[in-house]
């Protein structure tokens, strides 16, 4: 079983060697005319983009989406308007200038405000137009335009809008599916320039102002959570900052009208965040931006799996909120559920984030605990979360598994949840627990993405587990 964990990385790491990064960096006004943002050029990996996604047919509530031509001048609900907009020009050439070919234009929703403004400017235009087009792509306007498209950019100046359909992308996705579960929750498929697809949640809750939208960083992920159905997938590549900030835009486009203001963002969807760090934290920054979609620091969290040297690039360049998966109270049981743990242990990840905490004011970790029958569920358990947290100013989130197929682990009962909720307290944590929601549409946490053949591998149970496993191994 080890022996095929090795062999599986080493072909992941053979399958990933052209993963695009787009690092944060200094970009001359000059150098911003002809930016442009390309995806790899490497072969296809047949193996790795093979089944993708899997339309499920039944039992489960879809939104029609429809691709003919309508005029703009029609009354159309804001998800068609999505799929039917487009800002190119009919003709390659217009005005005697060339029309660059969608791979070849500036993608707008990449960039923060500075660079935004840059760009705008070394076009010819006036810093106030790029402020106003930036109202116009993140809904900061009177009448809550998320525009993606240039028939609607209302009020801006024409010639601008011309350039902008020449040069410019204004989205980075396109809609493949709308998925509704029971309790509300949407799921979004969204399909990728080249071709790959990515899973973002939206998770209504009624009027307590708490709407939520789960957004995607990578598509799939390199770590191998055990418990996790997207780790399995392994790690296709990373995702842009465009294509993480249009995520949010997206949820706020489709579903503001229908559930109310969506005005917080968690990073936990497909990928491990912080091994993208550097388009994380500069889509953190465009979505806090207070001219733009101006979501509050300390209601965008950002999640890892224990990247110890990230965490502290982040708590040292980001203003936004850290969530840290736990998971285990042991290395001998983290190290088999969690195998990041094996480079980085509990001792190092505590004792950093005990370190750089020391050094902010009124900060606060989220630990997410994911408790599993039989497996780190023990009152035990509980009492050494108390000890492993001391020094560290945190809140921990208690969370059901959601079961997937291919798993070995099943959920803790509800009164084993409250049980091991009420010795936190006890002890001191300030604990909640944290229901499902959409695990009936594969939307909860741990459920999304498709692996596909080729999978990671099952890590060997450890010995003392085994038997209280043993039915479902």
């Amino acid at each position: 079983m080890e022996a095929s964990y090795c062999i599986w990385m080493r072909q992941l790491k053979m399958a990933t060697t052209t993963t695009t990064t787009v690092s944060r960096r200094t970009t001359t006004t000059a150098s911003l005319s002809s930016l442009i943002i390309r995806l790899p050029s490497s072969k296809p990996i047949p193996t790795l983009l093979s089944h993708l996604f899997h339309h499920h047919h039944h039992h489960h509530r879809r939104h029609s989406i429809s691709t003919s031509a309508t005029s703009p001048s029609q009354s159309q609900s804001p998800l068609s308007q999505t799929l039917n907009h487009s800002c190119s020009s009919n003709s390659g050439v217009e005005d005697g200038e060339l029309n660059l070919s969608d791979s070849h234009k500036v993608i707008l929703k990449g960039m923060r405000y500075k660079e935004f403004q840059n760009w705008v400017t070394s076009q010819g235009y006036r810093p106030a137009q790029a402020l106003m087009l930036w109202k116009l792509l993140y809904g900061n306007n009177s009448k809550s335009i998320w525009a993606h498209s240039c028939e609607e950019l209302e009020g801006l100046n024409k010639d601008l809008m011309m350039m902008l359909s020449k040069r410019a992308k204004l989205k980075a996705l396109q809609v493949k599916d709308i998925i509704t579960a029971s309790d509300g929750t949407r799921k979004i498929l969204f399909t990728l320039d080249d071709g790959l697809v990515i899973e973002t949640v939206i998770i209504p809750n009624g009027d307590r102002g708490r709407n939520t939208v789960c957004v995607s960083s990578q598509v799939g992920c390199a770590m191998n959570c055990q418990f996790c159905f997207t780790g399995r997938m392994g790690l296709r590549r990373n995702l842009t900052a465009a294509e993480i900030v249009e995520q949010a835009v997206f949820a706020r486009r489709l579903f503001t009208s229908e559930v109310g203001s969506i005005r917080n963002v968690v990073f936990m969807g497909m990928g491990e965040p912080l091994q993208n760090i550097e388009n994380v934290i500069t889509a953190a920054d465009i979505m806090v931006d207070e001219q733009g979609l101006h979501f509050s620091p300390n209601k965008v969290t950002i999640s890892t799996s224990g990247l110890v040297p990230q965490i502290k690039q982040f708590l040292r360049e980001s203003k936004c909120a850290l969530a840290v998966s736990l998971n285990a109270t042991t290395d001998e049981v983290r190290n088999w559920i969690m195998p990041i743990n094996r480079k980085y242990n509990l001792k190092l990840l505590l004792d950093t984030l005990r370190e750089e905490l020391s050094l902010k004011h009124k900060y606060k970790v989220l630990f997410e605990y994911v408790l599993l029958a039989g497996v780190n569920d023990s009152i035990d358990d509980a009492k050494r979360i108390i000890d492993l947290v001391k020094g560290i100013p945190c809140k921990i989130n208690l969370l059901t598994f959601n079961p997937h197929s291919g798993s070995h682990f099943q959920p803790s009962t509800n009164e084993k949840m409250i049980e091991f909720r009420n010795t936190l307290a006890e002890g001191g944590c300030v604990v909640f627990m944290r229901p499902s929601r959409g695990d009936d549409q594969m939307a909860a946490c741990g459920q999304l993405g498709n692996p596909g053949e080729l999978q990671a591998p099952l890590l060997k149970v450890p010995l003392r587990f085994q038997t209280s496993l043993e039915p479902l191994v």
